[in-house]
């Protein structure tokens, strides 16, 4: 994103665009008026990294649940083969430093719901070997890991399958997503994982009272812990705000619960909704967003923080040690 005499990276954590792609409304490497993202329209607004969730939708669960999984990943990759050089696919620090260096297109494969995992590890080391790189253990509902967060108030956290999981995505280098959990949940997360977790998409409870927000103090939890809260642009969880300006109110807040700018991002959920924000249509309005952050009294760094740098600092250290999958792994041929 160049804006304001500088160039910084912009991460948005968590869209629904691939969704609409397996549906086969649009394609990603095609500039569309349908949807609210695609890679011609993040180069055009110097978007420069998004996570690409594979939802599995409640019709498929559970039975259907990893056969949906599979078609989502398989579908990203015959966009990235379709349309060769229009987005690079991110799964360690080369690539994340790629992106940065040459202000591209990049994309991170994710999952929001692991009935498609289920309980079998053997699962997510295979997605993982796929290009998944963050994984959510719930949608809004209760499965075979831990409760959703539309099983609030009164649901329970993390079964024995829900921590087995999240200790083998601490070993492998998988990020955690606490978004959609329910807050027991959440707080078995934070006191399990060894490494630092993301809220891809949630805003201020405290603003908005809505299951799906973060209390102030689960938001110091997750700061204190070292990670990241991605604010989205969701109507129902700005308060039915149709106003850009209650965006940034819910990112303050989120700064005064804690106190500093390194916690926080963007969690847009493009595509994951049917009535957008007004003035936040699509990924193109971002520079629309980022002046309307400046005006409202945020400095040149706290911009570049929140529109991506926390982000990529969280990914770099998730990344640092070298997987266990991939680790000592060589090419025949090149011997």
């Amino acid at each position: 994103m160049r804006w304001g005499g500088r160039v910084f990276p912009v991460v948005d954590t968590h869209a629904d665009s691939l969704l609409q792609v397996l549906e086969g409304k649009r394609h990603l490497g095609e500039r569309s008026p349908l949807g609210q993202l695609d890679w011609p329209r993040m180069a055009e607004a110097g978007w420069n990294l998004q996570f690409f969730s594979c939802w599995v939708e409640p019709q498929y669960k559970p039975e259907q649940a990893l056969g949906q999984l599979l078609r989502f990943l398989d579908q990203f990759w015959l966009e990235v083969e379709t349309y060769p050089g229009l987005a690079r696919v991110v799964t360690d620090i080369a690539g994340l430093d790629a992106i940065v260096e040459s202000d591209g297109v990049g994309a991170i494969l994710s999952i929001e719901g692991s009935e498609g995992l289920g309980t079998d590890l053997a699962r997510l080391r295979l997605c993982y070997r796929l290009g998944v790189r963050l994984v959510s253990l719930t949608w809004n509902e209760r499965n075979s890991l831990a409760d959703g967060a539309g099983e609030d108030p009164g649901a329970g956290g993390l079964s024995r399958a829900g921590r087995a999981l999240v200790a083998e995505m601490n070993r492998i280098g998988m990020m955690v997503d606490v978004s959609h959990l329910a807050e027991a949940g959440f707080w078995d997360v934070l006191e399990l994982s060894t490494a630092p977790v993301i809220a891809s998409h949630s805003n201020c409870r405290r603003l908005t009272a809505h299951v799906r927000n973060l209390s102030d103090g689960q938001i110091r939890a997750l700061a204190k812990a070292g990670g990241v809260q991605g604010i989205t642009f969701v109507r129902e969880f700005l308060g039915g705000s149709e106003d850009i300006d209650r965006v940034i109110d819910h990112m303050w807040h989120a700064l005064d619960v804690v106190g500093d700018d390194t916690h926080l991002g963007l969690g847009s959920d493009f595509d994951g909704v049917d009535h957008p924000v007004g003035g936040l249509a699509d990924v193109t309005a971002l520079p629309r967003l980022i002046e309307r952050m400046s005006q409202r009294g945020l400095s040149a760094d706290s911009i570049a923080r929140i529109g991506g740098g926390n982000y990529i600092n969280l990914i770099r250290s998730a990344w640092e040690r070298p997987s266990p999958l991939v680790a000592g792994l060589r090419d025949p041929l090149a011997e």
